[in-house]
């Protein structure tokens, strides 16, 4: 099959879409398929590796329901679009996140191939976001009707795109590269006790109250430190609060390479993501869960969907500061306790393996153009 995967956010940035889009590039290739990404075209392009993506307008800064600071293309001309999709003559075509204005509409719009949608988060539910609501859901469900199949990476998409729709919708997770993050044979920590946060420095992922807990844990556990990588709008304002609250061992690494995530995670003794809300799934808890290490997570209804059976003992309030701090301690120095649950994840996490979640999507492809043919 020739199948092009629609990303709506900068390949040049990273996230959790934009993650998903490249591993289902390699993997699908692998495969024997010819894929191609279709993406905005980023300000600095050289920082990216361009091979098989084709950019169509260019990225500029837009601020989702989510909270999050994205870089995607509004709209570009239609004839671009249409020459596109003419020269390309795809099989398949799979918009990652349809409902990011305006231009999976406009491809979506023109496209006579197979479409497939898969929405990777839901709106939180606060008094703004109802307001973005009222505008993003006619929105949304005016996409709905160009999909051929509609797929949910968790629980929490699930509920929102059904409550646009009464269609089916396939739940197909997000993948872990399993041979990738894999357990070490043995765990050598870069000090007695670290804790890792890798992420965006954005309000929704909660790191101002990961340090108003280490404030406290600091006081309970020795040679502890925190290793915060990512960057983002609240870096400096973090910083500053490192530096009010009196946090010892506290150190800002900016942006990562997926080599050097690789390694922290190898060398880390806990990871932990607060974020309190506008997660699709959680998909960098399961790396973490693959290579060995405990995790404690905010519980939004993304992470709570990933930390299914014993993980639910790792979800907690990040705004509860004290109820945070005794959870982390509980999980950072309770050897038995830390035992347990690491054997637990290295089973749990392998229905989220290349081949089990790729497959899924194969098949879902498949169908999907069977169903397209018969129709013609």
């Amino acid at each position: 099959m020739k199948i092009g995967l629609f990303c709506p956010y900068s390949m040049a940035h990273r996230g959790g879409v934009q993650e998903f889009v490249r591993d289902m590039y390699q993997e699908l290739k692998r495969r024997g398929h010819e894929v191609k990404i279709i993406t905005p075209q980023p300000k600095d392009i050289v920082s990216i590796d361009t091979t098989d993506i084709i950019f169509v307008g260019s990225a500029s800064d837009f601020r989702s329901p989510l909270g999050t600071t994205s870089a995607v293309s509004a709209s570009i001309d239609n004839e671009a679009i249409e020459q596109l999709l003419e020269s390309e003559k795809f099989d398949v075509l799979h918009f990652h996140e349809p409902w990011v204005p305006f231009l999976s509409r406009q491809v979506l719009s023109r496209s006579s191939t197979v479409n497939i949608g898969t929405f990777h988060a839901k709106v939180p539910e606060n008094i703004v976001s109802r307001s973005v609501v009222k505008v993003v859901t006619p929105y949304t469900k005016s996409v709905l009707k160009y999909l051929d199949e509609l797929t949910a990476t968790g629980p929490p998409a699930l509920e929102y795109i059904s409550s646009l729709t009464d269609r089916p919708v396939s739940v197909i997770p997000l993948l872990v590269d399993l041979d990738r993050f894999k357990r070490p044979a043995k765990r050598s920590s870069a000090a007695g006790n670290t804790i890792l946060y890798v992420g965006r420095l954005e309000r929704r992922k909660g790191v101002r109250y990961l340090l108003r807990a280490y404030q406290l844990l600091q006081q309970e556990v020795d040679d502890l430190s925190l290793l915060i990588a990512g960057d983002g709008p609240e870096r400096e304002m973090l910083e500053e609060m490192v530096v009010d609250l009196g946090l010892h061992n506290v150190s800002f690494l900016g942006y990562i390479s997926d080599e050097e995530k690789v390694k922290l995670l190898r060398t880390s003794d806990l990871f932990c993501a607060p974020s309190i809300y506008g997660e699709g799934f959680g998909i960098v808890l399961l790396e973490a869960m693959a290579m060995g290490i405990v995790a404690v997570a905010g519980d939004n209804s993304g992470y709570a969907a990933a930390l299914q059976e014993m993980g639910a003992i790792s979800l907690v309030n990040s705004r509860d500061s004290k109820d945070f701090a005794r959870r982390l301690k509980l999980l950072l120095t309770e050897p038995a306790l830390r035992n347990v649950w690491q054997d637990w994840a290295a089973e749990y996490v392998q229905q989220f393996g290349r081949d089990q979640v790729m497959d899924q999507f194969e098949e879902l492809y498949e169908q999907a153009l069977e169903n397209h043919r018969s129709k013609q």
